[in-house]
C-alpha cells in the first residue's frame, strides 16, 4: 500500500492504495467514483476514459501509481450544466449509459468550433453498443458549436 497524492476533479486528495492497482479500480473503490465504467478492461472500449493532465487515457490501463502529482477528471468532475452533458441528454445520445462517460471524457478536450472528422477522431477509441453514433456526434457538435461540413 502506498499513499499517493493528486489531484481529483480539482480537490488535492492522498489516497492509499497498492501501486499496480488499477486507477479505474482506485476511483470506483478507493474514491467511490462510479461514474467511470469498466467496459473491457483491456483499453478497446474507452467506456473507463479519465482526462490525467486534461488528455483522455483509458484508466484501465493506467496504475495508480501512476496518479502521482497529476491532475486527473472523472465524469464526476464535469459540471451537471456543462454542454456535453447537457447536449448528450437534449439529442439522445445515451441509451444504457454504460459508454456515456468515457464518451463525454473523450470529447472534453474537443476544440470550439471542430468539425466532425475531428469529433469522429476524438471518439474513435470509444465504443457505443446502442445508440449507434449518429446522436453521439450531433451531441458533441451541438456542445462545442461544431461546424456541420464534412471533410472531403
Amino acid at each position: 500500500m502506498r499513499d499517493v497524492r493528486f489531484r481529483l476533479n480539482g480537490r488535492q486528495v492522498t489516497v492509499q492504495a497498492p501501486p499496480l492497482k488499477r486507477l479505474l479500480d482506485v476511483l470506483r473503490e478507493e474514491c467511490q467514483l462510479t461514474g467511470t465504467k469498466e467496459g473491457c478492461g483491456e483499453g478497446e472500449c474507452g467506456a473507463c476514459t479519465v482526462l490525467i493532465d486534461g488528455q483522455p487515457v483509458a484508466s484501465c490501463l493506467v496504475a495508480f501509481a501512476q496518479a502521482r502529482g497529476r491532475r486527473i477528471t472523472t465524469i464526476e468532475g464535469v459540471p451537471a450544466d456543462h454542454a456535453l452533458k447537457r447536449c448528450f441528454a437534449e439529442q439522445g445520445a445515451a441509451q444504457c449509459g454504460i459508454c456515456t462517460p468515457g464518451m463525454i471524457m473523450a470529447a472534453m478536450p474537443v476544440p470550439r468550433g471542430a468539425s466532425l472528422p475531428v469529433i469522429r477522431e476524438a471518439l474513435a477509441g470509444n465504443l457505443c453498443r446502442c445508440t449507434g453514433y449518429t446522436a453521439i456526434y450531433r451531441a458533441v457538435q451541438k456542445a462545442v458549436g461544431g461546424n456541420r461540413r464534412r471533410a472531403r
